[in-house]
């Protein structure tokens, strides 16, 4: 099978790689916080890549948008939870800025592919109302 649809897009491959760094990263969070913090931060950025990929399969530019726009709200509480890291000290500077310009790299990929959605939409060719097209 050839098909790969979602994973073809640049936003989705840059998600896969963040989440692929914070799951490394997130081993260097102390066992104390396997409730907290580290199921947070592996989950938000989990959650990117799962909305980019059901965004992509839906039917209406409305319905994938919105699932865009909650990719990209996971995005930014992906770079908060690092955020946090860093200031309980668990990370190091060094690791927080990758992350963050990932994470900034990611957010800018999402809102382009939101803005070709916005402008497909419009150059849809809509269907004529036979009723007022008379």
């Amino acid at each position: 099978m050839n098909y790969k649809g979602y994973k073809d897009l640049d936003c989705y491959i840059k998600a896969r790689e963040l989440r692929i760094f914070i799951a490394e990263l997130a081993k260097k969070i102390p066992a104390h916080e396997k409730f907290l913090l580290i199921p947070q931060i592996i989950d938000c950025s989990r959650s990117i890549t799962r909305n980019i990929a059901e965004g992509y399969g839906r039917y209406t530019y409305s319905d994938t948008r919105n699932f865009f726009i909650i990719s990209r709200g996971s995005t930014t509480e992906t770079m908060e939870q690092l955020t946090t890291a860093f200031d309980e000290k668990y990370i190091t500077e060094e690791d927080l800025k990758t992350g963050e310009s990932k994470c900034e790299l990611v957010f800018k990929l999402i809102n382009g592919y939101i803005a070709y959605l916005d402008k497909s939409k419009k150059q849809a060719v809509q269907p004529s109302n036979p009723i007022t097209n008379s």
